[in-house]
């Protein structure tokens, strides 16, 4: 039994130990849940809240405003196949962040963009890659760069919304999630924007 147990430790050990953590913030969490879900090396992406000050926070509390939260997406990944530096080098490339009052058809405190870093090295790599996202652009940057806090979890129905089948109401009748999703995706203008920002070195546009 003994060596069974040890066995198992040898396997799941390192790969427990090879995951890491991203925290972004980029407007409608849906969408950048999406984006990411797509990337090799990507392990899971969790939406949910942070950068506030309300402990457990509704998605109606955050939106509503007041709570300082913003709408974000934890990204675990494994560092032996993507870089957390690369992760930012597409956050930015799949964001407007020279847009200080939200994202694209969401307005608000919590559709702005953030990056909540965990330890000095995450620090260094957003900092590298704010420059270098001013550098292309020739704009000011204003996603700012946080000491990562507490991170809350969206209710279930939030998560992997964009290739759910549950129905839904929209303005076209009742849909099913996925369906919705590509709908307000396309309405808000997202991924018009970000080739119009960004040109060809724009990420995720679908």
């Amino acid at each position: 039994m003994l060596r069974l147990i040890l066995a198992f430790l040898m396997l799941t050990g390192p790969a427990l130990a090879a995951t890491e953590t991203a925290v972004v913030a980029g407007g409608c969490f849906w969408c950048v849940e999406s984006d990411f879900e797509s990337v090799p090396g990507v392990k899971s992406v969790v939406s949910g809240y942070t950068g506030g000050t309300v402990k457990n926070p509704t998605y109606k509390q955050v939106t509503k405003g007041g709570t300082g939260h913003y709408e974000a997406v934890e990204i675990r990944f494994d560092p032996a196949k993507i870089s957390y530096a690369k992760i930012i080098d597409l956050f930015f490339r799949s964001v407007d962040p020279t847009d200080a009052g939200g994202q694209f058809c969401d307005r608000g405190d919590s559709y702005r963009t953030a990056i909540f870093v965990k330890n000095a090295a995450q620090r260094a790599a957003a900092e590298a890659a704010k420059a270098e996202a001013m550098v292309a652009l020739g704009r000011k940057i204003v996603t700012p760069i946080e000491t990562a806090g507490p991170f809350y979890k969206a209710e279930d129905y939030h998560q992997d919304y964009y290739k759910g089948s549950n129905l839904v109401l929209t303005r076209r009748g009742p849909k099913k999630q996925s369906e919705a999703y590509k709908f307000y995706r396309n309405a808000c203008g997202r991924d018009q924007r970000i080739k119009q920002l960004w040109g060809s070195a724009a990420a995720f546009t679908h």
